[in-house]
Formats: C-alpha cells, structure tokens, sequence
C-alpha cells in the first residue's frame, strides 16, 4: 500500500491579513487525501534579528506591500523541493527549506512563505493522520488549555493614541476553566468599554489593530486606572481574579542618539526607566512586563528582573525574537522570565519547537503569540495547547482574526471533556 502522507500538491495564493495588506497561503494536499493551509500573519513592531518576510518591490500593486514573490517562491522552488516527501518529516522538509533559501535570516524565499508552508505540512500530517493538531504536534496526552492574555487597550504602533507602551493587557489567573477566564476576560472587556466612553466620549471606543481599544490616551496610569475600574465594575478583584500585563515594546520609543526613552511626555535614562516600572509594579498588579527596555540591553533586562523577583515576569520578544541564539544570551545574562514564542519570528515550525524546548529545559516560561497583522488561521492555538502553554497573546476578545483562536481553544476544551486542564491551576496562586 502506498505512504498516505506523501506530499502530493503543495500551492500558494495571495490573500488579505487583518490590516487589508496581502500576505501568502499555502495549501498542501497528502497523497491520503489530508489537507493542511496555513497563513502567514506579520507584525507591525518588529525586533530587528527577525527573519525577514519577502514583498513585492512594485508599489503600483498595494503600495509595495504585495507578496506575490513569496508566492512565486512557494510555487516555484519550495513546492518542488517538499513533493513526494513524507508529511510527518517535519524537521526533514523544514531543513530543505533552509537549505534552499541559504540565508542568515530567511531573506531569499521569505519567512513568510517559509512559515506558511511548514505550518500547512504539520497540517496535513495531522489531517492524514486524523488527529487534531495540537495532538499531532504534542502527542495524545496534551491537555493543558493556555492563559489567555488580552490586549484590551492599545497604544504605540498599534494605536493612534499618545501612549508609549504598546499593549495593556488583562490576564484571567483566578478562574478554574479557560472558557470561564475568556467569560470573565469578555465582561471586563465590555465594562472597560462604557468606561472609556463615560470618560473620553463616543469616539474614543474605536479600537486598535489587535482588537483593543485605542482612546485618546496619554499616560501609562490612565490606561492602568480604566482597567482597574473595568475589573471592579464586572465583579471581579484586581490582583486576585484579574491581573494586568504590559508589553512596552520599549525599541519602539527608545532613541539612540540621546540613549533615552520617550514615555508619558518625558525623556527618561534607562535607569530613570527602571525606577519607572518598580514604581508601576508597586502600585499595580502586573504580572508581566514584556520587552520593558531597547532590545540591546540585556542589563538593564537583568536588573529589573532582579529586583522584581517573585512579583512580575519580565519577558522578552524584540529581544530574543523566537531566535535560540539570542535566546541563549538572555538564559546567560539571566534577563528574562519568560519568553515570547511567533513562529513567524524564526520561519519554521521545527525551529519554532526547538526555540520552546531550549526555554522550558532553562525555566522560562513560554508564551505563544499572534501578530498585528493576523487571519483566520488557529495554528497557534494547537500550538500553545501542543507544548503545554502556559500562555497565549492573540489579542481583545474581539475582530474576527482574534476570536477565530479563542474559539478553537474554546472547542479543544469541549473536543477534551474532562480531561482539560485549565494552565492557571498549574501555577502557585498569586494575590
């Protein structure tokens, strides 16, 4: 009988992400008939040791941002390359992709044609196999549902506000169930609306790329006030059901000439910027401050993590940009706590998994992510239940392209039954 899981068609097409701009899907097809397409998301606020995703230098076809090269790629040499080999080699294909594009930073056929491929091989393989993704990439005993962190308010290069700091987020920790903690984060959510509104008017619940609100904002402790009153208006205590999580995104307002960091309407040292967010954390219970200084300065990274042990995770993306040697540097100087996992970061899938891996054997812990610019793929969602989360970033509990993920947790929780095991129960209470 012959192999079912043979690569039988592999194609790419041109479609839109959630900010209307193209990027690249890839759809394969199994000799056993088992189909896996997957979608390239693509990020607004990106670390500069990403790998690099391939447009289209032809600005009279969406202004230069159209992917037909990466397509062409796919088409042309990737598709080629993979056919007749066997969906479940993973690493095998994945490294034939690296070995085609020959580059440092996947600059030649393009992270986005590359990730959007070895997404839709995994895919595949589990459809041949007839097993649901997350259990064919973390075995049939994967049964941890993430904690979702939710991007409720938006500020830096996702808004078109005043705010420095680039997402406010709620995370659910005190709930038993992850469809209980996305009800709870959902009744924040539509609390936080009518206080935006009471205070900045109708206009002001217009919402950002990820789903958040984008008001008028200026300061960090505005945003950080309207989310404690939303949490005690939907019923819950701040610090013990909800907590807050930042992702300052601090390359983004960090300038190298003067070595400064512009936030709240001042030009702050790096050490006047740590004194910032101890202050921050004393007042407010943030469990996570994400990318909280310039992606260069592993110190200052060490330095607050230091001296905020045991309260707040301090989390790297810009940082370590799900890239294992830059990762291995952040272990080295003790910078981080946990880790963002965007397998968009790096390309592939096997590296994506080796990346996770390398942070779960050295303590961090992981937190798999979305993008601004995102679709409908849930990939990400098998992924985070796949490795055991502990936390997932996919943005408000609104737009399509963000609830599409917490749906397809919430049917993996109904598709697991009892078995289900909320990630939160896992961790040492907090509050």
């Amino acid at each position: 009988m012959s192999n079912p899981f043979l690569i039988r068609e592999v194609r790419a097409i041109q479609v839109l992400d959630s900010r209307g701009d193209p990027t690249i899907e890839v759809s394969i097809v199994t000799s056993g008939g088992g189909i896996g397409r997957a979608i390239a998301p693509a990020g607004a606020s990106r670390g500069k040791y990403e790998a690099v995703e391939v447009r289209d230098v032809d600005s009279r076809m969406y202004k230069g941002r159209g992917v037909r090269r990466a397509v062409e790629n796919v088409n042309n040499y990737i598709g080629p390359a993979i056919q007749g080999l066997d969906a479940r080699r993973q690493r095998e294909i994945d490294n034939v992709m690296i070995q085609i594009d020959g580059t440092p930073n996947k600059s030649r056929l393009g992270a986005n044609a590359m990730i959007a491929t070895s997404l839709a091989v995994a895919k595949a393989a589990a459809d041949t196999a007839k097993l649901p993704l997350f259990q064919y990439l973390g075995g049939i005993h994967s049964r941890i549902l993430p904690i979702p962190m939710l991007n409720i308010i938006n500020g830096g290069v996702h808004a078109g506000n005043e705010l420095s700091v680039q997402e406010f987020m709620i995370v659910p920790l005190g709930f038993d169930t992850f469809s209980d903690a996305i009800r709870a984060a959902v009744e924040v959510y539509k609390e936080l609306k009518a206080v935006i509104k009471e205070r900045y008017g109708p206009s002001a619940i217009n919402v950002g790329d990820e789903g958040g609100y984008a008001p008028p904002m200026r300061l960090t402790d505005e945003a950080l006030q309207a989310l404690e009153m939303a949490v005690k208006r939907a019923g819950y205590e701040l610090g013990k059901d909800i907590f807050i999580s930042l992702d300052a995104a601090a390359s983004q307002f960090y300038d190298e000439g003067s070595q400064t960091y512009d936030i709240d309407g001042r030009k702050l040292r790096r050490e006047e910027l740590l004194e910032y967010w101890l202050d921050l954390v004393s007042r407010y219970p943030i469990l996570s401050i994400e990318d909280p200084f310039y992606e260069e300065d592993f110190d200052m990274y060490s330095e607050l993590r230091r001296k905020t042990k045991g309260r707040t995770l301090i989390v790297g993306d810009d940082l370590t940009v799900t890239n294992i040697e830059r990762l291995v540097k952040a272990i080295e100087k003790r910078a981080i706590d946990a880790v963002i996992v965007k397998p968009n970061q790096v390309g592939t899938l096997t590296e994506t998994l080796d990346f996770i891996d390398l942070a779960k054997h050295n303590g961090i812990a992981t937190i798999i992510s979305h993008r601004s610019g995102e679709s409908e793929d849930t990939s990400i969602a098998h992924l985070a239940v796949a490795v055991g989360g502990p936390f997932i970033k996919t943005g408000a509990p609104c737009r399509g392209e963000r609830t599409a993920k917490y749906n397809e947790l919430l049917r993996i929780e109904d598709y697991l039954g009892g078995e289900a095991i909320f990630a939160a129960k896992l961790l040492p209470r907090r509050g």
